[in-house]
């Protein structure tokens, strides 16, 4: 794995253990998410959950994110980043957290200045810790949107594989989705405001 783009461009990606349930993102999808959200990179806060290896987090660094919060489970997946971080030089732009997303996470609000998060990534691995396929992205996306972690004009972007369902919460709406193969890219953001329709005056 490498950055494909930016201050960091060609520089390796340290990867983790094959026996970790993480499956870093592929440069094609990388490539295509990061040109979508091009233009919302500069100067802006991340959110990184089931961060695995950093490389979601590592790119938008690179690219001109202000700051990016990292979120996993796996001792070794912290280890790593922070690895990744001293190695490419984002150690102060970058906060790497041990924690579970299927808790609640209304902590992560305060390591954005309690303004919420202009972008969030969610990458789930496929199988929980009871091996069970394709049920991580419903709670997880709960939790985000309980949480009230995403600022007013911020997206969320999940990636599932394309048979995994899901809920979208109350107060969000999926804007734009695309497929890579095996796997669907969902954009999501805050619904506008509610229009009332006013009544005809005669």
């Amino acid at each position: 794995m490498r950055i494909i783009a930016g201050t960091a461009r060609g520089r390796r990606i340290f990867s983790v253990s094959k026996n970790l349930p993480v499956k870093p993102i592929s440069d094609r999808i990388k490539q295509s998410v990061f040109d979508i959200i091009r233009p919302r990179l500069p100067g802006a806060r991340m959110l990184d959950l089931f961060a695995g290896t950093g490389n979601v987090s590592l790119e938008a660094l690179s690219r001109g994110v202000l700051r990016a919060v990292m979120v996993d489970r796996e001792v070794a997946c912290i280890k790593n980043i922070h690895r990744n971080l001293a190695h490419l030089g984002f150690e102060d732009r970058a906060k790497v957290l041990r924690g579970d997303v299927l808790k609640p996470l209304d902590y992560l609000l305060a390591y954005s200045d309690n303004e919420g998060y202009d972008i969030i990534f969610m990458g789930p691995p496929y199988r929980d810790i009871n091996n069970k396929m394709l049920s991580l992205s419903a709670p997880a996306l709960a939790n985000v949107a309980s949480a009230g972690l995403l600022a007013p004009k911020g997206i969320i972007i999940l990636q599932t594989h394309k048979t995994e369902e899901f809920a979208v919460p109350a107060g969000l709406e999926i804007y734009r989705v695309e497929k890579y193969g095996d796997t669907l890219v969902h954009f999501l953001r805050a619904c506008p405001p509610h229009r009332e329709e006013q009544p005809d005056v005669k």
